[in-house]
């Protein structure tokens, strides 16, 4: 297994080598100088260019990479144009906080989804069936931040049950909780509702196959039918698209920290951007990309986990 992993990482090193390069090109190619933003409308063009030549931005952009790439390298994600203070250390910062969201969202999903579907197509066309997938679908087609205001609607404004905004205060577990619940739930639904629909059907062609029909000759009880030889065969596909989902969570975690006013990556991002402050964009988009080459690594492991068959 070690041997399959460090090849895959290996293979993983030219896609994350094109990623960087594909923002690297084009935080360089909008318009916009990143100076004349830090330091505002009425600096001069003396002070402009002599901030130009100590961020290296006067330098030709070959030299701009190849400073960049080595600095990853070496671990350094550079300092921020904006504030001075190191990338890397904003980043231990707000990191914690996107992995919190995205973990709970990711076992909100999960642990609602697939039982939701198990139970839709062990009830095919009747009534359980009918509401699960009426469900599902509106899930599916209300965008990740329109059900999160909805969300801050009922619970925060009308029921007053929980914060609506912020991450609380991470030395107290229970205040933390209480303001990872909306955002968590907003993602996790989300993702439910297409864990449902795809568990569903894909437990709707295994309960055809011939060894579930055997199992059922046999005598054996429904419920070990149903979780030891229907449940397990499908969950393949099921792990394969709840990695899928996992990578589109870390994506709708940006406009969620941005509705609930969130610290996180997201929120750290979309303030480079607006704030054109290249190094911390790209330094959020490393961290991005590594994620996404783990979730695809760790779902290529679980694999082996969920059928025996599967060796490396």
């Amino acid at each position: 297994m070690i041997r399959y992993i460090l090849s895959r990482l290996l293979f993983a090193l030219p896609i994350f080598l094109g990623v960087i390069t594909i923002v690297f090109v084009i935080v360089r190619i909008l318009p916009g100088d990143p100076a004349q933003a830090a330091l505002g409308d009425y600096a001069s063009p003396d002070t402009v260019a002599a901030l130009r030549q100590r961020l290296g931005l006067d330098r030709p952009i070959p030299l701009q990479y190849g400073g960049y790439v080595a600095g990853l390298v070496r671990g350094d994600l550079g300092k921020s144009l904006i504030t001075g203070a190191p990338v890397r250390d904003e980043i231990a910062h707000n990191l914690p906080y996107t992995l919190q969201l995205t973990l709970l969202a990711l076992i909100i999903g999960a642990l609602t989804g697939v039982p939701v579907g198990v139970m839709n197509a062990l009830t095919r066309n009747r009534l359980p069936d009918s509401i699960g997938r009426v469900v599902s679908l509106f899930g599916l087609s209300v965008p990740a931040y329109y059900l999160g205001i909805l969300l801050i609607l009922l619970f925060a404004i009308e029921l007053r049950l929980l914060p609506a905004v912020g991450a609380g205060d991470l030395t107290s577990p229970g205040d933390t909780v209480r303001h990872l619940i909306l955002p968590a739930a907003t993602l996790g639904l989300v993702m439910a509702a297409a864990v449902a629909r795809f568990t569903r059907s894909t437990v709707l062609n295994t309960l055809g196959q011939d060894f579930v029909r055997t199992a059922r000759a046999k005598g054996l009880q429904p419920r070990v039918v149903t979780i030891r030889h229907t449940l397990r065969a499908a969950l393949i596909p099921i792990v394969s698209l709840a990695g899928l989902w996992s990578i589109a969570l870390i994506g709708d975690s940006v406009t969620t920290e941005i509705v609930f006013a969130r610290p996180g990556l997201g929120s750290m991002m979309v303030g480079a951007m607006l704030q054109r402050d290249y190094t911390s964009l790209q330094s959020v988009m490393v961290v991005y990309t590594a994620f996404v080459v783990l979730i695809n690594l760790a779902t290529d492991l679980a694999y082996g986990f969920v059928d025996p068959r599967i060796r490396y």
